[in-house]
């Protein structure tokens, strides 16, 4: 079965650190673009980070640029999120996917060429 699955969630103070993992099962991530996006309450799906398939183009929501890094380690076909300086309003499900032809330079609402999507971990940053 082919799938990305997230881990790494939880609840961290304000200032606090985490990192999320996306491993994909069933394929290899050598090929495809991967990003993060996150949802909110109430609020749309957004990309916050896009690496391409070789990892060598990253680009950042400028809400996380500066505190989130994102990374691709193919040999493993596994993503991180590497989350710094978190703050409250980065509470948020997170979610990886991975597209063949996903394009990290669209509007980070856009979701077309995603292939595959991860059920979501959840962060919440609070005191």
């Amino acid at each position: 079965q082919l799938q990305l699955v997230e881990s790494g969630g939880g609840l961290v103070q304000p200032g606090g650190s985490l990192r999320l993992s996306c491993a994909a099962s069933g394929f290899t991530l050598d090929h495809y673009t991967i990003a993060w996006f996150r949802q909110a309450p109430g609020k749309e799906r957004e990309r916050v980070s896009c690496a391409s398939s070789s990892g060598g183009f990253t680009n950042y929501a400028d809400s996380v640029k500066g505190r989130f890094t994102i990374s691709k380690d193919n040999a493993k076909s596994t993503v991180y999120l590497q989350m710094d300086s978190l703050k409250p309003e980065d509470t948020a499900v997170y979610y990886c996917a991975a597209g063949w032809n996903y394009n990290c330079g669209s509007s980070p609402f856009s979701y077309y060429g995603m292939d595959y999507w991860g059920k979501g971990t959840q962060v919440t940053v609070s005191s």
